[in-house]
């Protein structure tokens, strides 16, 4: 039985989502119906279609004979993350073969990193690549000529794209691949001292690119637990990987038994078998309640307070920062994985990773077990079950059953905190969100004078002047979806720690986005209404008294509210940051935008 508060929170969204749930049903099932039929095609459409294929599988697809598997990849080898799906499509392509069907290769999506672009112009266009990426596999199965689709993504906005596509053609059938983190190399503690002591300029460059390339030194996901890693662990939780993929290292034969895998499920889940478990279907309002408390849980990272509400609306399902409050009062937290604690992803797989921290959810009734999943079962039971290979052969065991080392993963009787790692902020400066999970508790109140900024350079310069020596609440503004894109604003975090560490308190209120990685100084981020839409922190000025306290969640500055409503606003005229890097061609996305609690969904209906 499921804890009262996770079903009254689940009735809530199914009730409100009504509706806009329905009508996504509706067109999905007309979807269904509607093909894909690739007899249905004309011929000249149909030939444009296998040309390339062999002469077997031609035969095959212009008949219908065999399920045919649209392949969606976000592969370059630049995203170290990604480089391993390079030769994902012969792995599949021959699995699918193997087992009585087709894969094509349907389309490629762009990756950008955003530990290449933190600080830079391109980052502008990191939060709004979500859409492109959800158009782009889009484009790619237009063709109607596919029955169910691989999805090849990790990182911060390429997974939310490709849901948001995947529930786009929720008539399919599909399966997510991942391709595992790196093996470990620099502790990201002792990464995160190198790069505090070069703000500080004690150390040079050549020690930082030495302690960056030695953190980051090979092909898979960064071992730190932020947006990447969040993504792979809130999929998982959903079902949407096989049981137990998620953190295998990339280049091992686990890994390639796991592709090979995901390519043979999929293929079993079209409508021309007997177990049709289209997309649309799989990810449901208990599905998405499963992510939110994945999230909790583990201390995940905060974009997906953007991410999630927007893979949701283009499932139909409402959700909003009110439900993640409510269940982040009742979801512990059980994980301990940079920046949240000493260990990295591959600790915590180590440790039992996934399967013990699925069991130790449903075991307590704090996660619904009872949805259509990719594993054999459907339900999340199968979750707490771990692949391995034996002789050659992929199975999967029940895993662990409790943890291997409690400093990673704790349990619901001892937690790492009674309360979940994200916490919504409210009070007179409007609505946001705060991650506290890796924010020491004598740090979680400050009580400062406000430093306002509007550009993040501007931060930079005044530490380096030494102007920031003091207790101090930083105030950036006009950081959100329509004034600029809503950059990561991660490169003050190295700054801000170091004033920490000397002895002052210090914070960061912006309607602007900090990295999933940004941990120990206590936030106020994705800060609505905007500033761009004349948001309260406009009538901020330098020297207020702001009062964050993010064990409770407010944030408020201390002055007569009638005084300070009476403040005449700042607004912001320039448009420097519109040009350049591309910048210009989103222009139409600032302008179109939703704000942070809607999910800055851009493209997409809200209904």
């Amino acid at each position: 039985m499921v804890h009262p508060v996770l079903a009254a929170v689940t009735n809530e969204i199914i009730e409100r989502s009504s509706e806009s749930r329905a009508n996504y049903l509706t067109r999905i099932d007309a979807a269904v119906k509607n093909g894909p039929h690739r007899s249905q095609l004309a011929c000249g459409n149909l030939a444009h279609g296998f040309a390339a294929c062999a002469a077997s599988e031609k035969a095959d697809l212009s008949v219908s004979v065999k399920a045919n598997i649209g392949i969606i990849s976000a592969y370059n080898d630049m995203l170290s993350a990604h480089q391993p799906y390079k030769d994902y499509p012969d792995i599949i392509k021959q699995a699918a073969n193997k087992a009585g069907g087709v894969a094509q290769f349907a389309g490629g999506v762009p990756a950008m990193c955003d530990g290449i672009t933190q600080g830079q112009a391109g980052m502008e266009l990191s939060l709004f690549s979500r859409d492109v990426i959800a158009m782009s596999a889009a484009i790619g199965l237009s063709h109607n000529m596919f029955d169910g689709a691989l999805f090849l993504g990790i990182c911060d906005k390429i997974v939310p794209g490709l849901l948001i596509a995947a529930l786009s053609f929720g008539h399919l059938p599909a399966v997510f691949v991942p391709g595992g983190p790196m093996l470990s190399g620099l502790p990201n503690k002792e990464k995160v001292r190198i790069r505090q002591l070069y703000a500080e300029g004690k150390v040079g460059r050549d020690a930082l690119l030495k302690a960056e390339s030695e953190s980051y030194h090979s092909p898979g996901t960064c071992t730190f637990y932020g947006t990447a890693n969040s993504n792979q662990m809130m999929v998982e939780m959903m079902g949407l990987h096989l049981p137990g993929a998620s953190f295998v290292n990339p280049n091992t034969p686990l890994r390639d038994a796991l592709t090979q895998s995901a390519t043979e499920h999929v293929l079993k889940y079209t409508s021309m078998g007997d177990d049709f478990r289209p997309f649309g279907y799989m990810i449901d309002e208990k599905a998405i309640v499963n992510a939110i408390v994945g999230l909790m849980a583990t201390g995940g990272s905060t974009n997906h307070t953007m991410h999630l509400i927007a893979v949701a609306r283009a499932a139909g399902i409402i959700i909003n920062w009110d439900d993640f409050d409510k269940l982040t009062k009742i979801i512990p937290l059980l994980t301990r994985i940079y920046p949240n604690g000493e260990a990295d992803i591959n600790h915590f797989q180590a440790a039992g990773g996934m399967s013990v921290l699925i069991g130790e959810l449903l075991k307590h009734g704090l996660m619904h077990e009872d949805i259509m999943t990719v594993a054999p079962t459907r339900g999340m039971s199968s979750y707490t079950q771990e692949p391995k290979l034996v002789d050659g052969d992929l199975i999967w065991e029940e895993g662990p059953g409790k943890s291997l080392d409690t400093n990673v993963i704790g349990t619901i009787k001892k937690p790492f905190s009674s309360t979940g790692g994200l916490h919504l902020i409210h009070g007179n400066l409007g609505r946001g969100m705060s991650k506290i999970s890796a924010v020491a508790e004598e740090h979680q109140i400050v009580e400062a004078p406000a430093m306002v900024f509007d550009d993040q350079d501007d931060v930079v310069a005044a530490f380096k002047r030494g102007e920031m020596e003091k207790d101090l609440i930083v105030v950036l503004r006009f950081q959100g979806p329509k004034a600029n894109g809503m950059p990561e604003l991660h490169k003050l975090t190295p700054l801000l720690g170091s004033l920490q560490d000397k002895g002052f308190k210090v914070a960061i209120v912006t309607d602007g986005r900090m990295s999933g990685a940004s941990g120990k100084v206590p936030s106020a981020i994705h800060m609505c209404p905007e500033c761009e839409e004349g948001g309260p922190l406009t009538r901020v000025r330098t020297g207020d008294i702001l009062h964050l306290n993010t064990q409770t969640g407010s944030l408020n500055i201390l002055i007569d509210d009638d005084v300070f409503n009476a403040r005449t606003q700042c607004i912001k005229g320039s448009t420097e940051h519109h040009y350049g890097m591309g910048r210009e061609l989103f222009d139409s996305f600032r302008r179109g935008v939703s704000s942070a609690e809607t999910g800055a969904v851009n493209v997409f209906n809200v209904e």
